[in-house]
């Protein structure tokens, strides 16, 4: 079977003026056209290739990469729009189709947006949807608490940044759990904080509890040998902004990892600061 939107890896069968003809194990055929043609082959070759529809609306493989493949999410730019919907580029020489009732907010060119690329059943066109959470399903949760997960931002909210767990489910990183800069689109590895009664996911950006003792002191412990002097102007005194913008950790975070330190005798704590011990 050959799968729109996705890679397949099929046998060169024949050559004619258009291009080469390649196949899958049941004879299904799609063609690849001359722009595409490798300058070495040979037929019984394989050939790894992209297929979707091209602007006539036929089958064609290529060999392009695209942002996004189906079933999957990407930060594209819009290109254009016209009277039918958005044009999105992604890579290919035939732009995705994004239907006016696919958008979440109107798009407009120039605009990156978050979303999701689907094959459109009734015309088996590719087509993207910017209201992503329609998606992503939490009634039955593939992930537990303490699990490392794969995010991508999706959408900021009043109390924190909405993200995409896995490709499946929907989280919620709290405003409180946030000491970096979040982007529209960034992926990111993630820890499952908390599951709620409703399935509904809290996220956090570093380790849990006793688990994020040990990465966090590794961190200051860099920072201190990064620096000339191993020296670092930050205490259990510093303003929680101060140890956000240098390290950005909590000060909740940043007092649990230099008191491991301390305790281990890899740091004194002076009135100005942290000092690595030589």
């Amino acid at each position: 079977m050959i799968n729109i939107g996705e890679y397949n890896t099929l046998e060169i069968i024949r050559d004619t003026e258009q291009g080469l003809y390649i196949a899958d194990n049941e004879g299904n055929e799609v063609l690849l056209p001359n722009r595409y043609i490798p300058e070495a082959f040979n037929f019984g070759d394989e050939i790894k290739v992209f297929v979707y529809l091209d602007n006539e609306e036929r089958l064609v493989a290529v060999t392009d990469d695209p942002y996004v493949t189906r079933d999957n999410f990407a930060l594209l730019r819009c290109s254009q729009v016209t009277s039918h919907g958005a044009f999105l580029d992604w890579g290919m020489v035939k732009e995705l189709f994004c239907p006016f009732k696919e958008q979440a907010f109107k798009m407009k060119a120039g605009g990156w947006y978050l979303v999701y690329c689907y094959l459109d059943e009734e015309t088996e066109r590719l087509v993207a949807s910017s209201k992503t959470n329609r998606f992503l399903d939490n009634k039955e949760l593939t992930v537990e608490k303490f699990d490392t997960v794969d995010l991508i931002v999706s959408h900021p909210s009043e109390i924190g940044m909405n993200v995409i767990v896995n490709k499946k489910h929907l989280g919620l990183i709290y405003k409180d759990d946030i000491y970096k800069e979040l982007s529209v689109g960034d992926e990111l590895k993630g820890i499952v904080k908390k599951v709620r009664s409703d399935n509904k996911l809290d996220i956090s950006l570093g380790q849990i509890g006793y688990r994020n003792i040990e990465p966090n002191a590794d961190i200051v412990m860099n920072h201190l040998m990064d620096s000339a002097d191993g020296f670092l102007s930050l205490n259990d005194k510093s303003s929680p902004e101060a140890i956000k913008q240098e390290l950005q950790m909590s000060k909740k975070t940043f007092k649990k990892a230099i008191g491991t330190l301390y305790k281990k005798r890899l740091i004194t704590i002076e009135p100005e600061g942290i000092r690595l011990v030589k």
